[in-house]
């Protein structure tokens, strides 16, 4: 079994949250920016590297949001997600292709997030955020029920 941990960032920007478009399988997905920690590098640093390269951002990580996990038990894979708050310090977001695979970069609202794929599926955790849903956050939501592409 192979264990992974990735930390990412949840930005926002007046109604809306930023997300990284993919393509798996024909069906479009839409993924927290963030990505892998490098060795002795921690996952705050990681995001922040992670945005530098891949979107050209400078961004500030502000408290731990959510810990999720995902399992994938076809390939034997465990994901552990580290969702962190952040916000732009500097830059307007753009796609390096040398060091992403995502297609697009957008500014998503979140009344929109419903009908969107999401990795990690949090999109009712982010509605919260922005005071849409249920009063009651919790940090750690355990497995989450996650369709693959």
């Amino acid at each position: 079994m192979k264990h992974k941990i990735r930390p990412s960032v949840v930005l926002l920007n007046n109604d809306s949250v930023l997300l990284m478009k993919y393509i798996y399988g024909g069906t479009e997905v839409y993924g927290l920016p963030g990505g892998n920690p490098e060795i002795g590098e921690s996952l705050q640093e990681a995001v922040i590297r992670e945005l530098k390269e891949e979107l050209g951002l400078t961004i500030d990580i502000e408290e731990l949001l959510f810990v999720a996990e995902t399992h994938r038990t076809e390939i034997q894979e465990v994901v552990v997600h580290t969702i962190f708050s952040g916000k732009i310090i500097e830059g307007t977001p753009e796609l390096n292709n040398d060091h992403t695979s995502a297609l697009s970069v957008e500014w998503i609202n979140v009344e929109d997030i419903d009908g969107k794929n999401l990795y990690p599926n949090i999109g009712a955790e982010i509605k919260l955020l922005f005071g849409i849903g249920s009063t009651d956050r919790t940090t750690y939501l355990g497995n989450i029920n996650q369709q693959w592409f």
